[in-house]
C-alpha cells in the first residue's frame, strides 16, 4: 500500500513527530510505501495569493477560477503540483495533527486550500438538473482512505456526547465530511489521543503500543458510512435528505452517516 502522511506540528520532539516516526517505521515493516509531507519542515506556504496562479498584481483574483486555469494548463507552484501528485500517487493518507482551536493548525488548512484546487478536488463531473458534480463518494480522489491521527489536549469527558466541548465526531466532521469526503476520499475512523498536555515519558509507551495496534488495521478498517450524494439518499437540486431516510433519533451531522 502506498501511504502519505501529512504532518503539522512545528516541534521535531512532540508527541505529534513521534507519532509521525512511529508511523513510517512501523508500515515500512509491514512492507508499505510511505512519503511524508512534513509542513513545518518544508516551510509550508499557507495562504493562497495571486501567486499560486500566475497572475500579476494588476489583475482581480479570482481563487475558483484561477486555481482552476492554472491546474488545466500545469502553472500551479512547483510546491502544490508535488502535493498533488502524491495525493494521486497514495492509497491512503495519515493526517497528523493537534487539535488547535477546535481545528486543524492554520498551516494544514493552509495545505488543503492550496492543494485542494478547483478542476482538482472539486468542481468535477457533470452539474446540471440531475446531478450536481461529483463530489461526497465521487471525484478525483475517489477510492482512496484517509486517517486522521490527532492529539487533544484536554479529557476525554470534555469532548463526548455531553461534554462541554462538543462531541470530538462532531468537531472532526467539516475535515472527514467536508474536505475528505468532499473529493472522494473515505474517512477511517479517527485516532484520537486525550489528555496528551499531561502525556508523560514513561506512558508514551502505552501510546505507542496503541498507535502501532491501529496502524496494523489500516488495510481492515471499515471506513466512516458517509452518504453518497448521486445516489439516490438526496433530493436533486436541493440536496436535501430524502424524507424516512433519517435513523430514529439523530439529527445534525449524524443524518448523513449511513446505518
Amino acid at each position: 500500500m502506498k501511504i502519505l502522511i501529512v504532518h503539522a506540528h512545528p516541534e521535531p520532539r512532540s508527541l505529534n513527530s513521534s507519532l509521525k516516526d512511529l508511523a513510517v517505521t512501523t508500515l515500512e515493516a509491514e512492507g508499505h510505501e510511505v512519503r511524508v509531507s512534513d509542513l513545518y519542515a518544508m516551510n509550508w506556504k499557507a495562504a493562497v495569493d495571486a501567486q499560486d496562479y500566475g497572475r500579476g498584481e494588476a489583475d482581480r483574483l479570482n481563487v475558483v477560477l484561477d486555481s482552476g486555469r492554472a491546474f488545466a494548463s500545469g502553472t500551479l507552484t512547483d510546491d502544490v503540483r508535488a502535493e498533488q501528485e502524491k495525493l494521486l500517487w497514495a492509497d491512503t493518507v495519515i493526517f497528523q495533527f493537534p487539535l488547535w482551536w477546535y481545528s486543524m493548525p492554520a498551516i494544514l488548512k493552509g495545505w488543503v486550500d492550496r492543494v485542494f484546487t478547483y478542476r482538482f478536488a472539486y468542481g468535477v463531473g457533470e452539474h446540471s438538473d440531475v446531478k450536481y458534480g461529483e463530489r461526497y463518494g465521487e471525484g478525483t480522489l475517489a477510492g482512496k482512505k484517509a486517517l486522521l491521527s490527532v492529539t487533544v489536549g484536554g479529557p476525554e469527558a470534555h469532548y463526548a456526547e455531553r461534554g462541554i466541548n462538543g462531541p470530538i465526531d462532531d468537531l472532526l466532521f467539516p475535515i472527514q465530511h467536508g474536505i475528505l469526503y468532499y473529493p472522494g476520499i473515505e474517512a477511517l475512523p479517527p485516532f484520537v489521543l486525550y489528555g496528551t498536555d499531561r502525556i508523560t515519558d514513561e506512558q508514551f509507551p502505552d501510546v505507542a503500543k496503541a498507535w502501532r495496534e491501529r496502524l496494523l488495521t489500516l488495510e481492515t478498517t471499515e471506513p466512516i458510512p458517509y452518504r453518497r450524494q448521486n445516489f439516490g439518499d438526496y433530493e436533486i437540486p436541493s440536496l436535501q435528505l430524502k424524507e424516512g431516510l433519517e435513523p430514529a433519533g439523530r439529527t445534525g451531522f449524524g443524518l448523513h452517516v449511513r446505518d
